[in-house]
C-alpha cells in the first residue's frame, strides 16, 4: 500500500528529529539521511503535481 502524503511528512519529521538529537551511529545517520532525501523528493514531486492540477483547474474555471 502506498503511503499518503501526510504519512510521508510524519516520517520525514521523525527522521529530522532523530538526526537533530545527534546520538546516532554513522551508519544509522547515513541510512536515515538517505531515507529523508528520498522522502523529500517524493513529497516535492507530489506537491508539484498538486500545484499543476490546481493551475489546470483554475484555467479550466476561467475559460468557462
Amino acid at each position: 500500500m502506498k503511503a499518503s502524503f501526510e504519512d510521508k511528512m510524519k516520517k520525514l519529521e521523525s527522521i529530522a528529529e532523530k538526526m537533530e538529537k545527534g546520538d546516532l551511529h554513522l551508519e544509522q545517520g547515513l541510512k536515515l539521511y538517505e531515507e529523508g532525501v528520498k522522502l523529500s523528493a517524493e513529497l516535492d514531486k507530489e506537491l508539484a503535481a498538486a500545484k499543476l492540477k490546481i493551475e489546470e483547474l483554475q484555467v479550466q474555471e476561467n475559460s468557462e
